[in-house]
């Protein structure tokens, strides 16, 4: 999977890097078909709330549409710990939505197997 990581007013640590990069491979680890992941980090010094100080948005390349999830918190770890979190739920959905479509294909043709 390839893997860009962009920062705006962060400096970008060792810990840093590998904290995401550990949360990217979780990703990966429940969907192994995810092509890339784009995560962008960033610091607003302007923001009218301390609470809201850093920001990470991330954006998992899939087949269909792309999957985005960004999170805003005062600690960075965070934030990326809660976008991550809700990259997992809209992966989940989508496993979860293939998965129905397929045994609904599969009901409906053993129903009709049943009646002829």
């Amino acid at each position: 999977m390839k893997f860009i990581l962009t920062t705006h007013n962060v400096t970008l640590t060792d810990a840093i890097e590998q904290h995401v990069l550990g949360k990217i491979e979780k990703l990966e680890h429940i969907d192994r078909w995810l092509l890339d992941a784009r995560v962008t980090l960033e610091k607003d010094h302007t923001a009218h709330s301390p609470d809201t100080q850093f920001k990470c948005g991330i954006r998992v390349g899939v087949r269909g549409n792309d999957l985005y999830a960004e999170d805003r918190e005062a600690d960075l770890y965070a934030a990326i710990d809660l976008a991550v979190k809700k990259l997992e739920g809209q992966i989940r959905k989508k496993h979860s939505m293939a998965k129905a479509r397929t045994h609904k294909v599969a009901a409906r043709v053993k129903e009709s197997r049943r009646k002829a």
